[in-house]
């Protein structure tokens, strides 16, 4: 599996998004279906981190965390939020 940073995630993720294609990208369908959809994939995956967590090892927690990651970077792009917004608040 080709590794990438959360930069470059951001970046893949804004092009699928703008491609707009549901069909053939899981972030655009996502995109499409708005915040709220987005918001429960969100919350599941978080519930799964801190499951992972307490339950499973740390190979597991760390692909439960690339999923929140994902799912999180979604958000942002529906929401037109930039690292910069981000970045800002750390």
């Amino acid at each position: 599996m080709a590794k990438k940073t959360f930069e470059e995630l951001f970046a893949e993720l804004q092009r699928k998004a703008a491609s707009g294609d549901p069909s053939t990208s899981r972030t655009a369908e996502l995109v499409q279906a708005g915040v709220h959809t987005i918001g429960k994939k969100v919350v599941e995956e978080a519930a799964e981190v801190w499951m992972a967590a307490e339950h499973e090892g740390t190979d597991r927690t760390a692909e439960e965390i690339s999923q929140l990651l994902y799912h999180l970077q979604v958000m942002m792009v529906a929401r037109g939020i930039t690292l910069d917004d981000v970045y800002a608040h750390l």
